[in-house]
């Protein structure tokens, strides 16, 4: 057991040293904030303040952690070893910056509350992010800097324990459209063809026929595919299913259709099932659970992962409206359009609202990859940026996520160069 001293236990305290000492390191920790108790302990030992009580191991702090809320937060990025850091200290500390401030910046997305230019969608962009501005955003920094406080606790407590970390990696699958053409109804079956036909895409027009008459698999009806590569090589993969009403911005068939529901329970036999929150989902508590009901009607368990379409945060009003709904697990940790770590880490990290200063039990699984920003990537680009990525995560080894959509395996894609970055990503060699 590790002793922390510090003069004042915040929720942020609590919550950054937890995540870094237990989550990732494995160690169990206690706080205190009296001196007596901590010169009276003999085991492991450090303090967290302004300055060091003696000569223990001392991590000296700026306010970040003590304060409430949000503010103007100014920030140097200077290199420093193999990574970058900010929150410089002076040199009595272990480590020369805050490393709990810096964790705590990235992982709550502090950046994200503070006033900002958002996208053509309302979304944060990776333009105003820290990482992205001063070019950290491909490098998974909370976690290696946790693996050099590692190091500093091994050289003062030769006799701690610590946990291995196991690299792992694993896909999700965006499911918009369940089909392309099957069960979408008479009138916009009729309308789409009437599109494709002005617009002189007579291969979709014949498809839509031959699919219409049961000539041809359905082009978006790739899972029984996916599912024999799970069984045959083993994979844990993720199928996030979007059941919402249809709409300009959301298209997939009824949820009520057999055909349809019948895929997502096939499915939910190989692989872990989700819900792909709508475009109203996202925003508006009612419309969540009424979709979330629906997922739960179709695979009759409790839903466990979430996935949002617009990967739009929303923070904090969409991870709270999961909280509520008692969601575990969010997969939407990411840019769309940019390759890296949203949040600095390849570690699940619990969601801390800084609005009400409480950490959640919602888990948020970051991912990396995201395969709409390949859709006009030379193969070669795109397999020399993945090998790039998976090298840092296993660096430390972390969790390598991969989003794609299951259009991405259709023959409306470049699907040989998605299903070999696949096997990149799940090292099959005999793929």
């Amino acid at each position: 057991m590790l002793l922390i001293y510090t003069q004042k236990i915040t929720p942020r305290i609590i919550y950054i040293f937890k995540h870094l000492c237990t989550g990732i390191l494995g160690i169990s920790i206690k706080f205190t904030t009296k001196i007596e108790e901590f010169i009276a302990h003999d085991g492991m030992k450090l303090s967290y303040g302004k300055q060091p009580l003696g000569k223990e191991l001392f991590f000296q702090k700026i306010d970040l952690l003590t304060e409430q809320g949000f503010s103007e937060v100014e920030i140097k990025v200077q290199p420093w070893e193999d990574s970058v850091c900010f929150f410089p200290v002076p040199e009595a500390s272990a480590l020369p910056f805050d490393i709990f401030a810096a964790s705590f910046y990235l992982l709550s997305r502090y950046e994200e509350y503070a006033p900002h230019v958002k996208d053509e969608a309302e979304r944060f962009p990776v333009s105003e992010s820290l990482a992205y501005q001063e070019g950290f955003l491909s490098s998974p920094v909370v976690d290696k800097w946790a693996l050099k406080f590692r190091n500093v606790l091994a050289e003062r407590f030769p006799d701690i324990k610590l946990q291995e970390r196991f690299f792992e990696a694993n896909a999700v699958m965006a499911v918009e459209n369940i089909f392309a053409y099957k069960n979408k109804g008479v009138l916009r079956s009729f309308s789409g063809m009437q599109r494709d036909f002005f617009q002189l895409n007579f291969n979709k027009v014949f498809d839509r026929l031959q699919v219409g008459f049961r000539i041809k698999k359905d082009p978006f009806n790739i899972f029984e595919d996916l599912i024999e590569l799970i069984k045959k090589y083993k994979l844990e993969m993720y199928f996030m299913f979007q059941l919402s009403n249809f709409s300009i911005h959301d298209r997939n068939i009824n949820y009520n259709r057999i055909p349809g529901r019948s895929v997502i329970k096939s499915v939910g036999d190989y692989a872990r099932v989700g819900l792909l929150q709508g475009y109203y989902a996202a925003k508006d508590m009612k419309t969540l659970r009424t979709e979330k009901l629906r997922m739960e009607n179709i695979v009759h368990s409790s839903l466990d992962h979430v996935l949002n379409s617009r990967h739009d945060l929303g923070l904090p009003e969409n991870y709270n409206n999961l909280v509520e709904l008692e969601v575990h697990n969010d997969f939407s940790m990411g840019y769309p359009d940019a390759m890296g770590f949203r949040a600095g880490t390849c570690t699940p990290f619990l969601f801390y609202d800084i609005n009400m200063e409480v950490t959640t039990p919602l888990m948020l699984h970051p991912y990396v990859f995201n395969s709409g920003i390949y859709e006009n990537v030379k193969a070669e680009q795109v397999h020399q940026e993945v090998a790039k990525a998976l090298r840092q995560v296993q660096e430390v080894g972390g969790k390598f996520r991969a989003v794609f959509k299951n259009q991405d395996f259709s023959s409306y894609s470049n699907k040989v160069m998605f299903y070999s970055v696949l096997k990149q990503i799940y090292e099959i060699k005999d793929f």
